[in-house]
């Protein structure tokens, strides 16, 4: 199999290494990180007139209608500059409304995202569920007969990814005929926000009878929820392989310039078995990821897709632990200060490794395949 970007893929992928590089360094993001809002206004505007925010939507709503591998540079990209801007979780509620609303739900949503005026956030996750996506217990009752925007939802959602920055949310809960999903203002949510341990901005939801629009068919929500979160592991995997490459780089820099005994520590063979060990996991990972967002893209049988996702997760979760600690302890004890971005790629990592399913879970699914 050629894992090659084709052309295009290949100058929109640089096209975003080089604005992170210049916009986006280490010192800046770090600025950013510490505002009140914990993501920048002005790099989101340039994501979304460079076309990031449109790129997997369909041309009829002002997007290009790509899938998961012409996203793959782009999350490398910031996996690599630690993007904190909500550009995942928008990117799921956006898939969320492409796959179950309505054509006027898409009309009102998807030109938004797609210009950047509109964030948005997937609040799913409930206490006790672990990634059991079918463990909800939010619930919904019609309001209006069950058409339109009459419904009413109460419940709380934990750790929603993005909800401090969202102006409207897609809702799981349950009705008498099963997993539902709505669209929810924000304005119409009590929310708790709070700094994860990667910096990144999430926050805890609280819904007392939130008016809320039907996503959909009643009931029928559940096979969207799996392909849209194994859409979003497939490209978190992709985020791993730009994140694990920098660790990579850094890490090799480092030996090649750290001194004892007045040669580089870098031609001490121990070391350098170690660092073709995290060269050789950051491929395999690079291998994984690919695989995973191909199979989304094929748009192969559920079973299927879902073995691949979480072959991938495994590898990936295994590989990022194992890059992560090694190039902190390469550095030595100043791979754990603030002041090195080695530091918050290691903190990166290891959620990503937790996210949408830890090692466990997913070789769990795999073997129930």
């Amino acid at each position: 199999m050629n894992f090659d970007y084709n052309e295009e893929q290949q100058l929109l992928a640089d096209s975003v290494r080089r604005f992170l590089a210049k916009d986006y360094a280490f010192e800046a993001r770090k600025k950013i990180v510490a505002s009140k809002e914990g993501w920048s206004a002005q790099v989101w505007a340039q994501l979304a007139e460079m076309g990031l925010t449109g790129l997997p939507f369909s041309p009829d709503h002002g997007g290009f209608g790509g899938g998961a591998v012409d996203l793959m540079g782009i999350m490398e990209a910031a996996g690599d500059a630690l993007l904190v801007e909500p550009y995942l979780p928008t990117l799921m509620g956006g898939q969320l409304v492409a796959r179950a609303g309505s054509d006027a739900q898409k009309k009102a949503v998807l030109p938004a995202i797609v210009d950047g005026k509109l964030r948005m956030a997937f609040a799913h996750t409930e206490k006790g569920a672990r990634y059991n996506l079918a463990k909800v217990g939010a619930s919904a009752r019609s309001s209006a007969g069950g058409a339109g925007p009459g419904w009413e939802i109460t419940g709380e959602k934990l750790v929603v990814l993005g909800a401090p920055a969202a102006e409207k949310f897609v809702v799981s809960a349950k009705t008498d005929k099963g997993l539902c999903l709505f669209l929810v203002d924000a304005k119409n949510v009590k929310i708790k926000p709070y700094v994860t341990l990667d910096e990144q901005r999430a926050g805890d939801l609280a819904l007392q009878k939130a008016p809320g629009e039907l996503l959909g068919a009643e009931g029928g929500a559940l096979p969207v929820v799996e392909a849209v979160v194994d859409f979003a592991t497939a490209l978190v995997c992709a985020e791993a392989v730009g994140a694990m490459k920098f660790a990579c780089d850094t890490t090799l820099e480092y030996l090649k310039t750290r001194k004892q005994f007045g040669v580089p520590i870098g031609t001490f063979q121990a070391l350098q078995h170690r660092m073709v060990d995290m060269y050789v996991a950051q491929e395999q990972a690079r291998s994984m990821a690919c695989l995973a967002c191909s199979k989304i893209d094929a748009n192969t049988d559920a079973k299927d897709r879902a073995r691949a996702i979480s072959a991938a997760k495994i590898k990936i979760s295994d590989n990022a632990r194992l890059i992560s600690q090694e190039s902190v302890q390469l550095h030595g004890g100043m791979g754990m200060s603030e002041e090195l971005k080695v530091s918050h790629t290691f903190r990166r990592l290891t959620m990503i490794a937790q996210q949408f399913g830890d090692a466990d879970h997913h070789l769990a699914r795999f073997a129930s395949l």
